[in-house]
């Protein structure tokens, strides 16, 4: 008779843990893997937002390669990533070597860089936007102080507005990845510092001996999170450029064609499938090449 009991109890138990886990999964496929399957099935296709289209093979990819705008959209979305990578890399980790000191109001700094990361990205844009205007306080203070006589154009002139969003994503990013960096310092052992303080290595020497190799790991993390946040960058450069993606439309990024190709009714959601196809390619370029390196300095 128990035998019984328990084997029933077993036989009820099994779809359990299925059970909990088909919230989860049903919002997973939904939301996740439906819409890529579907993206590779549109990309071979012309389907527009209010009709099905029909396959034509690797017609988009080859408008790809004859697309002078995407074209563009590649190379602000590659200098973004390599300007970024390297100072929301470092710039971080310094600040959190700085900030993890038990000192006196040390609580406020940190609050300080973290207060961006909280605040919406599209009203930190707006209100960059009004800084770096021309009549906006960055030129009328530099106007006040005889530095220049002209506005400088930090939002209509190409190079100029990527690298105004590009400062833009630096700043609002600090305090963000400090929080990652600071939770990986708690890990190295302080018995490493005193150690190396007793042979004498200054700060510069114990940070780059110490501090450095203990939080290599997650300095390949926070690379990785800067170089793909990078290149799918949309709303600094959207917002700072009003939407029409700067003079001539040449400071757009990638995600930035992807959504006017396939926004209103008549957009080409085939087209923009291929054009997110392509993004995928180039964003996982650099997360193997700094596997790839982080390898090799192992």
């Amino acid at each position: 008779m128990t035998h019984r009991v328990t084997h029933r109890l077993t036989h009820r138990r099994w779809f359990t843990p299925w059970l909990l886990v088909a919230p989860a999964a049903v919002w997973l496929f939904a939301f996740n893997v439906w819409p890529s399957i579907n993206t590779v099935v549109l990309a071979f296709s012309n389907a527009k937002p209010l009709g099905g289209g029909h396959f034509t093979g690797l017609e988009n990819f080859a408008r790809v390669l004859d697309d002078e705008q995407l074209a563009d959209a590649l190379l602000n979305s590659v200098v973004y990533m390599l300007v970024c990578l390297p100072l929301l890399t470092v710039l971080p980790l310094l600040i959190a070597v700085l900030v993890e000191k038990r000192l006196p109001g040390i609580m406020f700094f940190r609050t300080a860089f973290y207060t961006p990361v909280v605040a919406s990205a599209v009203v930190v844009a707006l209100i960059w936007g009004w800084v770096l205007d021309d009549q906006g306080l960055v030129n009328g203070f530099a106007q006040w102080l005889g530095v220049v006589t002209e506005p400088v154009p930090f939002l209509t002139d190409r190079w100029l507005l990527l690298f105004s969003a590009i400062s833009l994503t630096v700043w609002k990013g600090l305090g963000y990845y400090m929080i990652i960096y600071l939770s990986a310092l708690g890990n190295v052992r302080r018995e490493l510092h005193e150690a190396a303080a007793v042979d004498g290595a200054g700060p510069v020497r114990r940070f780059l001996s110490v501090t450095v190799p203990g939080v290599r790991t997650t300095m390949l993390l926070v690379s990785v999170l800067v170089a793909v946040s990078a290149l799918r960058v949309f709303s600094e450069l959207y917002v700072l450029s009003n939407g029409s993606g700067g003079p001539g439309g040449r400071d757009m990024s990638v995600v930035m064609l992807i959504q006017l190709y396939s926004r209103g009714f008549t957009g080409h959601l085939g087209y923009a499938s291929a054009l997110s196809l392509v993004l995928l390619a180039v964003t996982i370029g650099p997360m193997l090449l700094l596997l790839r390196l982080d390898r090799k300095a192992a």
